[in-house]
């Protein structure tokens, strides 16, 4: 099965991390967790409650790290996920994250975003004339970035996949799946 990378950071929004994984794992491909260091990194649990304009955080759980970002050798690697939360504003401006994450792009390997996750690829240039969902107030930096938004739970744009976030995730899923498979990934 295929070999999947995932790049996480403290903050990571919990839902956007473990269904992923988890979900991936039940297909029987290997994700691999990366973040700045191997320690564990802090989820968050991101909800919205009546009467706040924006969403609420509260500690998650921990997610385990297989590997830091200056240890991935990307070509080991048939995909790649970025979940969201507040990770992707600071993974973004890490060098080694910005040549693991062109390696995929320029490979036309498949790449899914959730949430905030296009603010990683939007920060490296690798959005501009592509077609992406992300988390709604987010539009105007995609845009920015030269892309276009869509508001929708599973955008596919090549081998991109993208969605607003966690309640999105089944519709994300299949995509993402179905996308690994065409582009010569192991079949379900």
């Amino acid at each position: 099965m295929a070999r999947v990378l995932m790049l996480a950071g403290d903050a990571a929004e919990e839902l956007d991390s473990m269904y992923p994984l988890f979900r991936l794992r039940e297909d029987d491909h290997e994700v691999v967790v990366a973040a700045p260091t191997t320690r564990p990194v802090q989820l968050v649990v991101h909800d919205f409650e009546p009467g706040c304009d924006a969403y609420t955080e509260k500690p998650g759980r921990r997610l385990p790290v297989d590997l830091a970002f200056a240890d991935v050798r990307p070509e080991e690697y048939e995909a790649l996920v970025i979940p969201g939360g507040r990770a992707p504003e600071y993974i973004r401006t890490d060098p080694d994250v910005a040549r693991i994450v062109a390696y995929f792009f320029a490979h036309e390997l498949p790449v899914g975003t959730i949430c905030h996750g296009p603010q990683v690829p939007a920060a490296l240039g690798l959005l501009r004339g592509r077609t992406t969902a992300a988390y709604p107030p987010l539009k105007v930096d995609v845009e920015l970035a030269g892309a276009t938004f869509v508001d929708g739970p599973d955008v596919v744009d090549g081998a991109m996949v993208s969605c607003r976030g966690w309640p999105d995730l089944p519709q994300w899923s299949r995509a993402f799946l179905q996308v690994l498979t065409r582009s010569g990934g192991p079949t379900e």
